[in-house]
């Protein structure tokens, strides 16, 4: 039976996994540095699962402190497949309330301060970005979360700001204006790097307030945030849970494992061996060290 290896970030609040069964802790260091933090590897039924804890324990890294190239590499090179990334937001429209969940199937960066590419240094490759989450995912995602008893919305537009403080009420309205859903810090760069690193990718967004451009909202609460954020996380692992029994040992029938395969622009005699072998999880299989 075909082993599937379910990667998750937890993001704010999510901090743990909970359930899994012989449990490893595995602390790497991969060409572009040192993950966010340990990754844990254990199982759910016939599942096996790397969770790693996006801010790290703690909660110590800003999201433009996270060094998301690390942290995918790691996923890649620990076998992971599917990746499913946890992430809090701030919602754009009325009928998307605090407690609710979405699964994002869009985004929209307003970041400035990351590397958003493993690729570059006599390497370059160009994916497609136009549908940038895995479809079939996203679809078991809102399913697992729908069986877990969440009000969930199936799609919407992700804007990622790059923070860390949150929007002044001139910009709130302004990104309300672009048509955009819900608004956070992180998962775009991840959505990126996903792609290029043939993983299937779905993000679940966590929602825990309207922004500053609410009538009801006064400011931003980081303490009503924090107290939402809870009740989500609860559904939030629950599911994970059920999104791991339904994956069973299934094996990928998306276009998400073949990314890079007319990607990469450069002669292949023009790549070098150390570049090719700093790469090898994402290009193995095309370019050989």
């Amino acid at each position: 039976m075909a082993k599937s290896v379910l990667g998750i970030i937890g993001g704010s609040g999510f901090y743990q996994m909970s359930g899994l069964e012989r449990v490893e802790e595995i602390a790497l260091e991969t060409p572009f540095g040192v993950p966010s933090d340990a990754y844990y590897r254990g199982r759910l039924g016939e599942v096996e699962i790397v969770f790693l804890s996006r801010h790290g324990r703690g909660h110590r890294l800003l999201p433009s402190e996270l060094n998301y190239r690390a942290n995918l590499w790691g996923m890649k090179a620990l076998g992971v497949e599917r990746l499913v990334s946890v992430s809090s937001a701030g919602s754009m429209r009325e009928d998307i309330a605090p407690g609710d969940l979405l699964v994002a199937n869009q985004f929209v960066d307003h970041t400035y301060a990351r590397k958003p590419t493993f690729f570059g240094e006599g390497i370059v490759a160009h994916v497609s970005l136009a549908d940038p989450v895995c479809a079939d995912l996203s679809r078991d995602l809102v399913a697992a979360g729908r069986e877990a008893g969440a009000k969930i919305h199936d799609g919407g537009t992700y804007f990622c700001i790059e923070g860390p403080q949150f929007s002044t009420r001139a910009e709130s309205n302004l990104y309300r204006s672009w048509g955009v859903d819900v608004i956070s810090m992180t998962a775009m760069q991840e959505a990126r790097l996903a792609r290029e690193a043939e993983l299937c990718y779905a993000v679940l967004v966590l929602v825990t307030d309207y922004d500053c451009w609410h009538a009801s909202v006064a400011a931003v609460d980081i303490g009503e945030i924090l107290r939402v954020m809870r009740l989500n996380v609860d559904l939030a692992q629950h599911a994970v849970i059920n999104l791991a029994r339904t994956l069973g040992s299934r094996t990928r029938t998306c276009g998400c494992g073949s990314s890079l395969r007319d990607a990469i622009i450069t002669d292949r005699a023009a790549i070098s061996a150390e570049t090719a072998a700093k790469l090898a999880p994402i290009i193995g299989k095309y370019i050989k060290s």
